[in-house]
């Protein structure tokens, strides 16, 4: 196994919550960070797990993660064909991720953290068809320092320096998939005041394979290079990094987030959100509005940024063991999506599907989409951790914007079918199967099958 560690500067991260503060609790998973993947059993967070304890306070956990994906997309690598699906090849592989962490006990407040992580395959995979899985990125094997921090923590204040695996509704470790991102800054944050919260940092850099831009996205670069704009824009930017800053009010039912992005000659991007969550006669529900803007500033000159996000949802579980999630998202009629969306981690959006989303489509600008997904918690049949669930999710396309790579015709619609079994036991043990169909307009078939399982110690 090739492996090459990364040196790493001690510098990066902002605001962080332990668990969500855009999924309610009553309603999602502990460390269900993300919204879309509410359900989502492969999360990053493990401060909580016990561990093997080496003495005075000092904690050492880890994750030793197996995962298979399959991307089909109509298009072999062995006849590949650029017009077909944005010239995506089929691609498939089995990976090994182990990571470990050493966790200091704390003194006086103050605490560090290290954690180390690899990805490899062990010469298993035919290489031909690994250009889509999104595990390597320069093709080989490789190890990284992927948390290195130190924090303080004591009376509402809290200020960490280092690596961190960040967790925010636009920067995010999204680690539902098979490598968690990791980010370097710093920041601060405040919870003095009864019902509040506020937080503001920088964030330096970036290592990522599935949501970054750079040429070797699993090595840090600066939040510009491994953001999706016009190269030129990167250039300009240089080693800019990002300002961040977040507000929240969060009381009873209630729970409102303001947060803003400053990506330094690259984009702002404004995210606010509200959610009412209460119970009713045999569950509870989560009902919320989110505004999400994308504007570009300072140096950007090639890449033009004007647009956004307005989504609705509404998710419920019943003391059965049924659930459901709604939610739909209209887009404005502006530029920049294809520049923007799902960069560096984030996917809050409350309409999309399990696997793909918005990438295969050839535009989302003055678009809408509609999600309906049903589940049920099995452990209502005893089997506790057990769940599973079917999404469809429907996007409505303007056809003037989004246009087939194949026919050079408009695309009408995308329509994604998805299904999910996903356990986690309690000792440690956890496994998410997710398969997904997607019939877009104008496009060859398109599905994925990703089998991801692990121990968490």
């Amino acid at each position: 196994m090739k492996l090459s560690y990364s040196k790493t500067l001690l510098l990066a991260l902002m605001p962080v919550m332990g668990t969500s503060l855009y999924a309610a609790s009553s309603l999602h998973p502990e460390g269900a960070e993300d919204n879309d993947h509410a359900y989502e059993t492969v999360t990053h967070t493990n401060e909580k797990k016990d561990g093997y304890i080496l003495g005075d306070g000092w904690k050492v956990t880890g994750d030793m993660r197996v995962g298979y994906v399959n991307y089909d997309y109509s298009n072999s690598p062995k006849n590949p064909d650029p017009s077909i699906n944005k010239g995506h090849l089929d691609s498939r592989g089995i990976y090994f991720i182990p990571k470990v962490s050493i966790t200091s006990p704390d003194y006086n407040g103050f605490s560090f953290k290290i954690t180390g992580g690899a990805v490899t395959d062990f010469g298993i995979n035919d290489e031909i068809y690994e250009t889509r899985t999104f595990a390597f990125g320069d093709g080989a094997s490789y190890g990284i320092l992927q948390e290195a921090y130190v924090k303080y923590a004591k009376d509402g204040h809290t200020v960490l320096v280092g690596n961190y695996e960040l967790s925010t509704p636009m920067v995010d470790a999204d680690d539902w998939y098979l490598f968690a991102n990791t980010f370097q800054g710093a920041y601060y944050k405040n919870t003095v005041f009864e019902n509040i919260m506020f937080a503001g940092g920088y964030i330096y850099k970036m290592a990522g394979v599935w949501d970054g831009g750079a040429a070797d996205p699993h090595r840090y670069h600066s939040m510009a290079d491994q953001s999706y704009v016009d190269q030129r824009d990167k250039d300009n930017a240089g080693d800019a990094g990002m300002w961040a800053g977040v507000f929240q009010y969060k009381e009873g039912p209630h729970n409102l987030q303001l947060w803003d992005y400053y990506a330094v000659d690259l984009y702002n991007t404004f995210f606010g959100q509200y959610d009412y969550s209460s119970k009713f006669d045999g569950g509870t529900y989560d009902a919320g509005a989110q505004l999400i803007n994308f504007k570009d500033v300072g140096g950007n000159m090639y890449t033009p940024i004007d647009y956004s996000i307005f989504s609705l949802k509404l998710d419920g579980k019943f003391d059965n063991g049924v659930d459901f999630s709604t939610g739909a998202a209209f887009y404005s009629d502006g530029p920049g999506a294809g520049a923007t969306l799902g960069s560096w981690g984030g996917y809050p959006y409350m309409a999309n599907g399990m696997v793909f989303h918005f990438f295969e489509a050839g535009s989302m600008r003055n678009a809408k989409s509609y999600k309906a997904q049903l589940g049920y918690d099995l452990g209502k049949q005893g089997v506790d951790g057990l769940w599973v669930g079917a999404r469809f999710t429907y996007f409505d396309l303007n056809p003037e914007y989004s246009v087939s790579s194949s026919t050079g015709l408009g695309e009408e619609d995308q329509k994604n079918y998805g299904l999910r079994v996903s356990y986690n036991h309690p000792a440690g043990y956890y496994f998410t199967g997710t398969y997904e169909y997607v019939d877009l307009d104008q496009q060859d078939e398109i599905s994925a099958l990703r089998l991801i399982g692990g121990y968490k110690f």
